[in-house]
């Protein structure tokens, strides 16, 4: 027999002995009686009622599970999509959340399951983000506040404090909060320490978090008054900018999850700093073979055509500008939406189809 019981911390806010009795019942002589399963959506509260040290059921667990957004590729299937670009367009927009995926699909198309969502204020999506805020953290607004500029292109410390006109020391907890929680992360480039703060840019994870916070949320007055179908002409006009990040992110997840080259390959970052020439220099994707012998060098862009010669040059030219790559094999690859062309002068073209497949 299994006891599932969903939402444990809501029982919990209006049962607090609930928790006590479960742990006389798995720690009763001779053990035996029902499987149990506990969730939550808090974080924080979960935590609480498991991890403390001062909770009833602290060492009791014998799993935990978090459970992940489903990734990019079982979208199309979830919503039935006519093509690959389609899929990566959806899930820059609803992320890889399932009930997104569900209410989206009583929808014709996507701009009207946007406008009927998230930019109308009687939309089931509108306050969803405060929603998940208020689940797991005690100061929404400033926690709202950093995710908004970041959304806006705010990646850097310094920025999000000047911007909020406080010193940045002042900023570390709620940033710490944010990333345990897992809706920022810290993107450092690759080959450098995580703790290289001077070099950190922060970024929101989750797809649909940071659609809401760069457009959404700093329109909620104009939205409040009825402008809906404006807005919705500027998100449409700045929303390839917007995939194109996602697009970014969905390359780099793919590579340690499938052969590229006909090797392995661990984790992909992007890289920026002076070049050999102490010139600016910024690479998409750089991951190491798991053999240590060979490094990956991309580009990654957002188009309806295939990469140019202009766009291999440019690659190559950054190849041997990277003090990385010195001494090192190094592979080129261009990564397009639109159907990749055959590999040409030692870079390889792939295509969504093969990111796609390896994020399932």
């Amino acid at each position: 027999m299994v006891l599932a019981i969903d939402e444990f911390p809501a029982l919990v806010s209006v049962a607090p002995e609930v928790p006590s009795l479960l742990q006389k019942h798995i720690d009763r002589p001779g053990g035996g009686g029902p499987h149990l399963i506990l969730m939550g959506s808090s974080q924080r509260m979960m935590h609480g009622l498991i991890l403390d040290r001062s909770a009833p059921l602290c060492g009791r667990a014998t799993e935990i599970l978090k459970i992940a957004p489903l990734p990019c590729g079982w979208i199309r299937k979830g919503l039935h999509l006519r093509d690959d670009r389609a899929a990566i367009e959806a899930y820059a927009v609803w992320g890889g959340v399932p009930r997104y995926w569900e209410l989206a699909a009583d929808f014709p198309n996507q701009e009207a399951a946007v406008g009927g969502l998230t930019l109308s204020p009687l939309g089931v999506l509108y306050d969803e983000p405060h929603r998940l805020l208020l689940d797991d953290l005690r100061d929404v607004t400033q926690a709202a506040s950093i995710l908004t500029l970041i959304g806006q292109g705010c990646h850097r410390l310094s920025e999000i404090a000047g911007r909020l006109g406080k010193p940045a020391t002042s900023l570390s907890r709620p940033l710490e909060r944010l990333l345990d929680l897992g809706l920022v992360r810290r993107d450092v480039p690759f080959g450098t320490s995580p703790r290289d703060t001077k070099r950190s840019l922060y970024r929101i994870v989750d797809p649909f978090l940071r659609f809401w916070f760069r457009h959404v949320e700093p329109n909620r007055s104009r939205l409040e008054a009825g402008q809906i179908l404006a807005v919705g002409r500027e998100i449409q006009a700045r929303f390839a900018e917007h995939v194109a990040g996602v697009w970014e992110d969905l390359v780099r997840a793919s590579i340690p999850r499938r052969r590229y080259f006909g090797r392995t390959w661990g984790e992909a970052r992007s890289w920026w700093g002076p070049g050999r020439d102490r010139s600016p220099l910024e690479i998409d994707v750089v991951a190491e073979s798991t053999d240590g012998t060979a490094l990956l060098l991309g580009e990654i862009e957002w188009a309806t055509s295939p990469a140019t010669d202009r766009a291999s040059a440019s690659l190559r030219r950054k190849a041997e500008s990277l003090p990385l790559a010195e001494g090192r094999q190094v592979f080129l690859g261009i990564w397009n939406p639109a159907v990749p062309r055959r590999p040409g002068r030692g870079i390889a073209h792939f295509g969504a189809h093969e990111v796609l497949r390896a994020l399932q």
